[in-house]
């Protein structure tokens, strides 16, 4: 439940008006740290289908599907790799975006970085 209610304060958060916002839309290099407490990097497309949005990673040769729900100010992605599902939430920062992630059952959670390219 603690979970819960920090996923929908930080949508709150990011739900209220940013200056010089910018939509999800984009290629990125993506910088994270694992649940397990490792770095990783890859990159992530995001594409607008109608009113979501299709988020394709690629990371350690590992290829991650998601469809986000959003704006200019947040996105929440659901997404999956094989038996892996997850939940992640994003707010934008200067064009880049960042956020938190983890798995489906998942006790930790862990960061993500978005920088434009």
């Amino acid at each position: 439940m603690r979970l819960i209610s920090f996923f929908v304060g930080i949508m709150i958060c990011a739900a209220a008006p940013m200056a010089g916002a910018a939509s999800p839309t984009g290629h990125y290099a993506v910088d994270g740290i694992s649940t397990a407490g490792g770095t990783y990097r890859g990159t992530v497309d995001v594409t607008a289908t109608g009113d979501t949005y299709r988020v394709v990673w690629q990371v350690d040769h590992q290829t991650f599907v998601g469809t986000g729900i959003g704006n200019d100010r947040f996105m929440a992605v659901s997404y999956a790799s094989g038996s892996d599902i997850g939940l992640a939430l994003y707010s934008p920062h200067r064009g880049d975006w960042s956020g938190v992630w983890t798995y489906a059952g998942g006790t930790t959670i862990s960061t993500e970085t978005w920088k434009r390219e």
